[in-house]
């Protein structure tokens, strides 16, 4: 067989096994968060412990931002398994503070943003994976996009204004669509970039933080869109 099919073949199967363990720990991460939420959601002690004192539920907030800075800034300085745990750690910490969405929206609109939600990001990264074009520079645009709303939203805490939490969440809407494509993007280049024989520690690594970027934008535009067209309980 010509050396260069040989090659070819070697390079698909490589980049689909890695992105395929970036998707398999993606969903595994937001599975947790799932079945997490809906326990808590459904635990009255637990329920009580984070939403009943309002400092628990700020120092678990702390905590996932710090676990999100560690794993996104000092993976190369982790072992695979500590990597990996971190995540599943930051994934079941999410699902806690994340089950406040059983408790004020509808299981119907929960549903309904959910598979909006998997579409739109089924559409975006199949766009981010395919296009020719450079999304870069497009990355960094919606990268500042996302400080804003985070600005924003900070600000939004201490006003509680409902019209300006429609406005960040249709901004947000839009910012993390971009973000979907240009993680996408980045994630093919790293597959496609990765040279033979990478320690396979190293490829965990890898897969655990494209899983992260990825696992970020769809809870995030997932919660964007509940906030827009969400029904909330009476």
């Amino acid at each position: 067989m010509d050396p260069i099919t040989v090659g070819r073949e070697g390079t698909a199967v490589r980049v689909n096994d890695f992105v395929r363990s970036v998707y398999n720990w993606m969903f595994i991460g937001l599975a947790l968060t799932g079945f997490v939420a809906y326990y808590v959601a459904n635990d009255e002690t637990i329920k009580s412990m984070i939403f009943a004192n309002r400092a628990v539920f700020f120092i678990l907030i702390i905590a996932e931002l710090g676990l999100v800075f560690s794993i996104s800034g000092f993976i190369n300085r982790m072992s695979a398994s500590t990597a990996t745990g971190l995540f599943v750690l930051y994934s079941v910490l999410n699902g806690a503070t994340l089950s406040f969405i059983f408790l004020v929206y509808t299981p119907g609109s929960i549903a309904g943003a959910f598979f909006t939600c998997s579409a739109t990001f089924l559409a975006c990264s199949i766009y981010g994976w395919t296009t020719k074009k450079d999304l870069t520079s497009m990355g960094s645009f919606f990268m500042m996009g996302l400080f804003g709303i985070v600005i924003a939203s900070l600000v939004n805490i201490f006003m509680r204004s409902s019209a300006l939490s429609m406005i960040i969440s249709y901004i947000g809407v839009f910012v993390f669509i971009g973000l979907t494509a240009y993680d996408t993007q980045k994630l093919k280049n790293m597959a496609m970039t990765q040279p033979d024989g990478l320690d396979g520690a190293v490829i965990r690594k890898g897969a655990i933080l494209g899983a992260l970027s990825l696992y970020l934008d769809f809870i995030n535009l997932f919660i964007m869109l509940l906030n827009i067209f969400g029904g909330r309980r009476d």
